[in-house]
């Protein structure tokens, strides 16, 4: 295994778990996408399910990754660490804790899955 490989990716959604969140979000794209919060919700997810092409490459792909709301993440990671983090935001974890590997405002200024893809495989190899 390569040593620039991520031990594991944290995804973290800006919205909270549940299914109430999960229907007033898939709304909120609807109705009102220009507003709506969570970039990377709109990158890896339509309205309702998980785009094919994310699905795709997470199937294939050789790195672990975890994907988590933001009231999970704060259960598993902020209670037991203290991190604090902007949402949404793809996190590595290694043998140092938790560091940043995609940011909140790369995160919002890409466009789709396959954007994303290429900048992960970029920041794996």
């Amino acid at each position: 295994m390569n040593s620039k490989i991520p031990h594991k990716l944290i995804f973290i959604y800006n919205a909270d778990s549940g299914i109430r969140n999960v229907i007033v979000d898939s709304a909120h794209k609807i109705f009102s996408p220009d507003t709506y919060g969570c970039s990377l919700c709109d990158i890896t997810y339509g309205a309702f399910t998980e785009r094919s092409t994310w699905r795709k490459f997470r199937k294939e792909t050789d790195l672990q990754m975890v994907f988590l709301h933001k009231n999970e993440f704060a259960k598993v990671y902020a209670s037991k660490f203290g991190y604090k983090f902007d949402f949404p935001i793809v996190l590595v974890e290694t043998n140092n804790g938790l560091e940043v590997f995609v940011n909140t405002g790369e995160l919002n200024g890409i466009e789709n899955a396959e954007l994303l893809i290429d900048l992960i495989k970029e920041r794996s190899l």
